[in-house]
């Protein structure tokens, strides 16, 4: 079957993530990883106006969440994950390439899904066991956007955290229901964001109304 073609658009984010091959881990040493990630990810920002929101790079994969005012998604990824890779392999990641076929850009249609892809992204960290609370993660934006930690990444302002930081971190370190969890993790494979059905219910695990 024919993958579906991307849909370039500008009114609304998407939400992109990226495994590496074979789900192996990076095989340097992750500061290094982290410096050639956001370097490649501020130049794609400043070559194709790319607008970053959030950023979480994971040992093996990434999560992104970004717009693109010019709707040119595909260029913006061509850039990144190609220029990504080529400095991995130079610095003895891999002989051949990093990714694993073609990434998840998922378009987050509705305010809610973007506040769940927010939470879904920054908590990945606390879910895999390395840290207990969101802050805690190096590699992510969310250091930066708080002010405790480099920024590195150029960002939109940030409005769901500076809204309301201290019931933004209290939300992002509330564990979520986990049949939630999951349907944000499958509907985040989509084009456009689509909650998991509950069979039993014969409707959505989770709602169009609903935040994580």
């Amino acid at each position: 079957m024919p993958r579906p073609l991307v849909i370039q658009q500008s009114e609304f984010p998407y939400n992109i993530s990226a495994r590496c091959i074979n789900r192996e881990w990076f095989n340097i040493p992750m500061p290094i990883v982290w410096e050639i990630f956001s370097e490649e990810l501020t130049r794609t920002c400043k070559k194709h106006n790319l607008q970053v929101h959030a950023f979480v790079l994971m040992s093996n994969h990434f999560h992104l969440i970004a717009s693109t005012p010019e709707a040119n998604i595909s260029q913006c990824m061509f850039q990144f994950v190609g220029q990504t890779s080529r400095k991995l392999i130079k610095e003895g990641n891999r002989i051949n390439e990093t990714f694993a076929g073609r990434h998840y850009k998922c378009i987050l249609q509705h305010p809610n899904y973007f506040l769940n892809a927010y939470k879904y992204n920054y908590r990945n960290a606390v879910n895999a066991g390395i840290c207990d609370f969101v802050e805690q993660y190096p590699y992510s934006t969310l250091p930066a956007v708080m002010n405790i930690g480099p920024q590195k990444i150029p960002l939109l302002e940030d409005t769901t955290y500076n809204s309301n930081p201290i019931g933004t971190l209290k939300w992002l370190n509330e564990t979520p229901d986990s049949n939630k969890l999951e349907a944000v993790r499958l509907g985040l494979r989509h084009q456009y964001f689509t909650s998991k059905n509950d069979r039993s219910l014969n409707k959505p695990i989770l709602q169009e109304y609903e935040v994580l």
